[in-house]
C-alpha cells in the first residue's frame, strides 16, 4: 500500500489554524489530523481523545523517556507532543496525516521527516490577530498580550515553511489549504505508487 503523506501545519495562536484544519478534514477524504498529547487542562467543549490526549506532567515525562513521541515542545508553560506509533501506523495505512503543531515541533519534524510538507497559516494583520484572540473569550488581557508577543516569534519562523496561507477570508484560505493537499497527491511519485503499472498498460506493454 502506498505510504500516506505527512503535512505539518503551524501558525501563531489566533490565526485560525484549528478551524481550517477541522474544515479540511471534513471536506477532503483520506486525510486525518493527529491527536496530540498535552499537559494543559481541557478548554470548554474539548473532549479527551478527540481534541487532545490530556495527560499530567508525569505521564508526559514517561512518554519522553520511552521515546514514544515523534515531536514535542513546551508552549505557554504546557507541553504538547505527537505519538510516534500513531503517526507511523496512519501513514503506513495510506492515510495522509496532518500535524497541527507549534513551530518548535515543526522544526523537529523537518529533521526526522524531510519529505513532510509544511504549511504556515498567517493572519492578514496584527490587529485582526488580536481581535480573534479577544473574540475567543478564552484568555484574560494579560494572556492575550503574552500571545501577541509570542506571535512575533512564531511568525518569524514562517520562511522555513513550504507554503503560506493567509487567513483573511476563511473560505478562500480553506480552498487554498485543500488545494495544497490535493495537488500534492497528483505528483508523479504519488500516482505511480498507487498505479505502478499504469503507463505500461496504457502503452500496451502489458
Amino acid at each position: 500500500m502506498p505510504q500516506g503523506q505527512l503535512f505539518v501545519i503551524s501558525a501563531p495562536s489566533g490565526a485560525g489554524k484549528t478551524s481550517l484544519v477541522a474544515a479540511t478534514i471534513a471536506r477532503v477524504s483520506d486525510v486525518t489530523v493527529s491527536v496530540s498529547h498535552t499537559t494543559r487542562s481541557p478548554r470548554p467543549g474539548e473532549v479527551d481523545g478527540r481534541d487532545y490526549h490530556f495527560v499530567d506532567q508525569s505521564e508526559f515525562d514517561a512518554l519522553i523517556a520511552s521515546q514514544a513521541l515523534f515531536e514535542y515542545a513546551q508552549v505557554f508553560g504546557n507541553f504538547y507532543g505527537t505519538s510516534k506509533q500513531a503517526i507511523e501506523s496512519q501513514l503506513a495505512s495510506g492515510i495522509d496525516v496532518i500535524l497541527e503543531i507549534d513551530w518548535q515541533g515543526a522544526s523537529q519534524v523537518r529533521l526526522m521527516a524531510p519529505d513532510a510538507v509544511s504549511i504556515f497559516i498567517l493572519p492578514p494583520t496584527r490587529d485582526a490577530l488580536r481581535e480573534r484572540l479577544v473574540g475567543r473569550q478564552q484568555d484574560d488581557p494579560t494572556i492575550i498580550d503574552a500571545r501577541m508577543a509570542e506571535a512575533d516569534e512564531t511568525i518569524e519562523q514562517a520562511p522555513h515553511f513550504d507554503y503560506w496561507v493567509i487567513n483573511d477570508d476563511f473560505e478562500i484560505a480553506l480552498g487554498q489549504l485543500k488545494s495544497i493537499i490535493i495537488s500534492h497527491r497528483q505528483r508523479r511519485p504519488q500516482i505511480q505508487a498507487k498505479h505502478p503499472d499504469f503507463l505500461e498498460k496504457l502503452l500496451g506493454y502489458q
